[in-house]
């Protein structure tokens, strides 16, 4: 055997092997980052999954992708046509030392409707049927507690009907929905309103938490006497503080950042980076749901502003120019913010934050 052989033999063998390896791969999902864990969620079209967890301190990755059904490496259109068995489904990375498989599931139920197994809003059939598949006995007992207790809370009188089962294989989706929001974000938001689903979880979630609040805005006479007049220039007249000479814009210390006025946590030093604007910037917001944003057309031009949803104070603005894995900068005034270091978030009431900054 002449030494081209050899060598064209070599070549086949090593491409042979690569493509095995990536086919199970693709079976199995992903393969685990170092020391994250991994959790595989249904809730219908998945463009309308990645978002939610995107935005949680210590999530890494969301894919979207397929799951539960026996086809090998199925592609988008066979998935469609729901006969391959699978549904679309996000899989989630995420260290369990930063954020917990029980947070993420309170999540998950906030961003679609447990009460239909039938498929998810607009989008009906087999292969928008939500699920959760559990990638270990520990995963399959918080989540079936999990469920329990959504079913007992009374958010929903229809019964609680999402299926938790073994997880057994995803495939990546292809590339062109991988954060599609982002990608096509007019569409998406045409697509999210059109489905039903913003205005299904507005009403759901708003009706449920009314009045259950810990985090309230003081009548304004109160505001004025605990804000210094910056302060309150920025929280409540919209105001902005100038860059580089502000509290927090070179704070390296590790902690929280909460409302000035009501105290919800808002943003974590873990999402902090050196954007060289001279104001605190942020990959996105220690709790999203704390964190609203309006459309701002003040200065000639369109912005979206971000409020605080209890408080209802002016933060700041969210740009698309940020780094991975989100892409946003949520430039924040300092004013607006009340910093809480680390060794003193028990103390302060927010000991379900402390973990994060334990080594």
């Amino acid at each position: 055997m002449n030494k081209l052989k050899l060598v064209f033999i070599s070549v086949l063998v090593t491409v042979g092997l690569a493509s095995a390896l990536t086919s199970t791969a693709a079976a199995q999902g992903p393969e685990s980052e170092k020391g994250l864990q991994k959790a595989t969620f249904a809730g219908g079209c998945f463009w309308c999954m990645e978002p939610p967890f995107e935005k949680l301190t210590g999530v890494s990755t969301v894919i979207s992708g397929y799951t539960g059904g026996p086809e090998i490496n199925p592609s988008y259109r066979e998935v469609a046509g729901g006969k391959t068995g699978h549904t679309e489904a996000v899989q989630i990375s995420y260290d369990s030392r930063v954020i917990s498989f029980s947070q993420l599931l309170e999540v998950f139920w906030r961003s679609m409707d447990p009460t239909d197994a039938y498929g998810q809003f607009a989008d009906r059939g087999s292969q928008y049927r939500p699920g959760i598949f559990y990638h270990d006995s520990a995963q399959k007992s918080v989540a079936l507690k999990s469920k329990t207790r959504l079913a007992q809370s009374g958010v929903f009188t229809k019964p609680i009907v999402v299926e938790i089962t073994e997880f057994t294989s995803f495939y990546p989706a292809e590339d062109y929905h991988q954060d599609y929001y982002r990608k096509n974000e007019a569409h998406y938001k045409r697509y999210r309103r059109g489905s039903g689903r913003e205005g299904f979880l507005k009403r759901v979630w708003s009706k449920a938490q009314s009045g259950k609040s810990k985090y309230v805005k003081p009548d304004d006479s109160k505001i004025r006497a605990m804000l210094t007049p910056l302060q309150y220039r920025v929280t409540q007249e919209d105001g902005t503080e100038r860059p580089f000479r502000n509290l927090y814009w070179d704070n390296k210390k590790d902690g929280i950042y909460v409302d000035i006025v009501s105290g919800e946590p808002l943003f974590s030093s873990k999402d902090k980076f050196k954007s060289g604007t001279g104001w605190p910037s942020f990959v996105r917001p220690l709790v999203p749901d704390h964190v609203k944003e309006h459309k701002d057309i003040s200065l000639m031009m369109t912005r979206t502003e971000v409020r605080s949803k209890y408080g209802d104070s002016h933060l700041g603005h969210v740009f698309k120019d940020g780094p991975a894995p989100t892409g946003l900068r949520y430039c924040i005034n300092s004013a607006s913010l009340r910093f809480i270091e680390a060794g003193q978030l028990e103390a302060e009431g927010y000991g379900e934050f402390a973990a994060a900054f334990k080594n």
